[in-house]
């Protein structure tokens, strides 16, 4: 049965952005509060991005990328959570999980639509005047081509990072020519098992660049790929040098899978299947016939190779909240309260200390980034945290503060985690590693 888009109270909906983990996870916690939401996905499908890495496994197992309203929701359908301590691969997680929580979330997810701009019902970000007691108009767009206005109550932005990854380009803007190379540079950790992709990359030369769990993922597959397919090579490309802690921290990481991972890629170069560049920073990339030549900062030149993999990091994409007023970190691109408990200069994943609608308020009023997207260009994201931050949210907006600002939440420490990784993270520095739960994605 179609289900309205105005609450029990008569009130609009609140608009979630993005049906995602964390898109999904705020919708279950919102109905838990009998709070009607509107989840809005640009996709066909739940987990549109996670369905992107669905070739990619998590670091994290199950028992800390299901949602405990989640969990509620699905269960009178009879769901049974898979094994608690496997670690799904993207498609498990969107095809076991998120799938079925917003099947029975029904039309409150809304797919094929995209946001293209948040604000103020007749207010544009400079007016001051009732702006509070205004309801947010949300604009979207409709594969269809149809345009919508949307009112809400509230606005719960979880539509990560995915679409924005980070470019080549050492100063964080595109390299010269690299949008030019278009058509052999990739940003996305290639699934090899696809013979179409597999031909991309098999007997060829290909520059890896970045240094956490997705460039790791890449180098190990392309290692792979090299013992049967004569030519392959990797070059590894790093923007700083190797040091006791690049590969991760192998056996003694409390994340195993990524330990492991980072033995991998410690092995393809030393076997010589992957040849390490260090110091390299990316200025421009030139034509060589058929091949591409990268050249750095500093004047370096490297040999002709036939593919380029980008993978350094994703940041978020604000464009469609230009009319509503955001306190964002000027370095990390993350609400301010939350930027330093997350800078990954400092923290790890699992050193983040939990954190929900005191951190992730902004000057604009029941409007909050959430997931991935509130870490800004951080990468020490866990599902987890993502989960608890969207049940603080969804107190606030029923106005139980005390639950809000109550923490539910213990992190396991997760080991060596400064410096690398991917969904459940990407990383610390300039390269854009990642943290701790594995693809080249992240849990969006």
């Amino acid at each position: 049965m179609p289900i309205s888009s105005v609450s029990a109270g008569g009130q609009p909906p609140v608009v979630v952005i993005g049906a995602g983990p964390v898109g999904l996870a705020a919708a279950a916690q919102l109905v838990a509060r009998g709070i009607e939401p509107l989840v809005l996905e640009a996709g066909p499908a739940a987990g549109t991005a996670v369905r992107a890495w669905a070739h990619v496994r998590l670091f994290s197992p199950w028992s800390e990328v299901v949602d405990p309203a989640a969990e509620k929701l699905l269960a009178p359908t009879g769901w049974v959570r898979p094994d608690g301590t496997a670690c799904p691969t993207g498609g498990d997680w969107a095809e076991r999980y998120l799938q079925p929580l917003a099947d029975v979330l029904g039309d409150r997810v809304r797919y094929d639509t995209s946001v293209t701009g948040v604000a103020r019902a007749g207010r544009d970000r400079v007016v001051d005047a009732g702006r509070e007691e205004r309801p947010f108009t949300v604009h979207t767009l409709g594969t269809d081509g149809r345009e919508e206005r949307i009112t809400a109550r509230a606005v719960i932005d979880a539509s990560g990072t995915w679409s924005t990854p980070g470019p080549l380009g050492a100063d964080g803007l595109p390299a010269l020519g690299e949008k030019a190379a278009a058509d052999r540079i990739s940003y996305r950790v290639p699934d090899l098992a696809d013979p179409a992709v597999r031909a991309r990359y098999a007997g060829r030369r290909t520059a890896v660049v970045g240094s956490g769990a997705s460039a790791f993922t890449a180098l190990a597959g392309l290692a792979d790929l090299a013992a049967g397919e004569p030519g392959t090579h990797a070059l590894w490309i790093l923007r700083r040098g190797l040091g006791a802690h690049t590969f991760g921290g192998g056996e003694a990481d409390q994340l195993p899978a990524r330990g492991a991972l980072g033995l991998r890629a410690r092995a393809a170069v030393e076997e010589g299947r992957a040849s390490a560049v260090t110091g390299f920073r990316t200025r421009a990339v030139e034509r060589d016939g058929d091949r591409l030549v990268l050249v750095a900062e500093d004047g370096r030149r490297l040999e002709p190779v036939d593919e380029v993999i980008v993978l350094t990091g994703f940041r978020p994409d604000l464009s469609f909240l230009s009319e509503v007023r955001l306190g964002l970190d000027e370095r990390l691109q993350a609400p301010v309260a939350l930027a330093p408990l997350i800078d990954p200069n400092v923290h790890s994943c699992g050193t983040v200390y939990p954190h929900g609608v005191t951190e992730l308020t902004h000057p604009e009023q029941d409007l909050y980034l959430a997931g991935m997207k509130s870490y800004g260009r951080a990468p020490t994201f866990l599902a987890m945290t993502g989960y608890e931050q969207v049940r603080s949210l969804a107190a606030a907006i029923a106005g139980d503060r005390e639950a809000a600002e109550r923490v539910e939440l213990t992190l396991p420490e997760t080991g060596v985690c400064g410096g690398s990784g991917l969904y459940d993270a990407p990383a610390p520095s300039d390269e854009g590693a990642g943290c701790c739960g594995a693809p080249a994605a992240e849990a969006r």
